[in-house]
C-alpha cells in the first residue's frame, strides 16, 4: 500500500532553519525590510537622533538614591569606605542627571516645533529606545504630544524599551550594523549627549561617514555638553598631530543648553530643508 507523506513545511515557516546559521542573510534582510515597511506605514520621513549614555539617571531618581545613601551614612556610627564610594558615585550621578533633563527638554521643544511643519512625520525624535538619555529623549517627545522612535538592541545585560517609545515605532534589533543603518538613513540631525563606549562608537561612525562624504545629505551634528566632550576627546590634539584636518572640526558644533541647541538645530534644518518644511 502506498505511503502518504506529510505535507512538507514551507521554508519561511521553518523556525529551526530561520534561527540557524544558514538563514543569517535572511534575518539581516528582515531587519532592513521590516523597519522600512513600518516607517512607510507610519509616514516617518526623517528623524532627529539622540545618542547618549544608558546609565544617566533622571534628576528625581538620582536625587532619591543620593539622599538615601546620605541618610544611611548619618545613621551609621562607622561609615565604611564602600559606603563613601557609593555616595561619591551617587553625587556624580546627580550631577550628570542634568543631561537627562536637558535631553527631555530639548526633545520636547523639537517635537512641538516639528508638529507645526507641513506634512506628517517630519523630524521625529529617535533614540536607542533604552534607559538614560534615550529615555529622556523619548519622554520629551511624549510630553510634546508627538511620536518617537526606539531602535533597541538585544544585549545580555541591557536594555528593554523605555515606556515613552511610541508602540508602533518600537523596534528590536539583533544586528548592530542594521540598527546603525536605520539611525543614519532617516536622520537629518544628531544630538550627541555624554556617553560611554556605545555613544563614542555611534559618534565616530557618524563623523567618519560625514568626513568621507558617504552621507550625501545635509546633516547637523551637535555635541551636547562642551566640557564633557572636550575632556573626553581632544580634537585639537588630533589636529595638531595631523590625523584630522581643520575642516573636520566644522562637522559638528558644541552646545550647552536646550535653548541654544534648539535654536541651532532649527536654524540648520530650516536652511537645509526649507523647501520641504514650511510652517503651517
Amino acid at each position: 500500500m502506498a505511503k502518504h507523506n506529510k505535507k512538507a513545511l514551507k521554508a519561511y515557516k521553518n523556525t529551526e532553519f530561520l534561527s540557524g546559521p544558514d538563514a543569517r542573510s535572511v534575518r539581516m534582510l528582515s531587519e532592513f525590510i521590516e523597519p522600512l515597511h513600518r516607517f512607510r506605514r507610519n509616514g516617518v520621513r526623517d528623524t532627529i537622533v539622540f545618542f547618549g549614555s544608558a546609565r544617566i539617571k533622571s534628576k528625581k531618581e538620582a536625587l532619591k538614591n543620593y539622599r538615601r545613601l546620605v541618610v544611611t551614612s548619618k545613621k551609621s556610627k562607622h561609615s565604611s569606605i564602600s559606603l563613601q564610594r557609593k555616595i561619591e558615585t551617587a553625587r556624580s550621578e546627580l550631577e550628570m542627571s542634568k543631561y537627562y533633563e536637558d535631553a527631555t527638554k530639548l526633545a520636547r521643544m523639537l517635537t512641538s516645533w516639528s508638529k507645526k511643519l507641513k506634512g506628517r512625520g517630519r523630524f521625529v525624535i529617535c533614540s536607542g529606545g533604552g534607559p538614560g538619555i534615550m529615555e529622556g529623549a523619548n519622554k520629551g517627545a511624549y510630553l510634546g504630544k508627538g511620536r518617537s522612535i526606539g531602535l533597541n538592541i538585544s544585549l545580555p545585560f541591557e536594555q528593554s524599551a523605555n515606556k515613552y517609545v511610541t508602540d508602533e515605532l518600537n523596534f528590536e534589533f539583533h544586528y548592530f550594523f542594521m540598527r546603525k543603518f536605520w539611525f543614519v538613513y532617516l536622520a537629518k540631525a544628531f544630538v550627541m549627549f555624554p556617553g560611554g563606549f556605545g555613544t563614542l562608537d555611534e559618534l565616530m561612525e557618524v563623523l567618519t561617514l560625514l568626513q568621507t562624504n558617504k552621507i550625501k545629505k545635509k546633516v547637523t551634528v551637535v555635541l551636547y555638553g562642551e566640557e564633557y566632550w572636550k575632556r573626553i576627546m581632544n580634537m585639537q590634539a588630533m589636529l595638531k598631530h595631523g590625523v584630522i584636518s581643520r575642516a573636520d572640526l566644522k562637522l559638528f558644533a558644541y552646545k550647552d543648553t536646550p535653548q541654544d541647541a534648539f535654536e541651532y538645530l532649527v536654524k540648520e534644518l530650516r536652511k537645509n530643508y526649507a523647501y520641504e518644511t514650511e510652517e503651517i
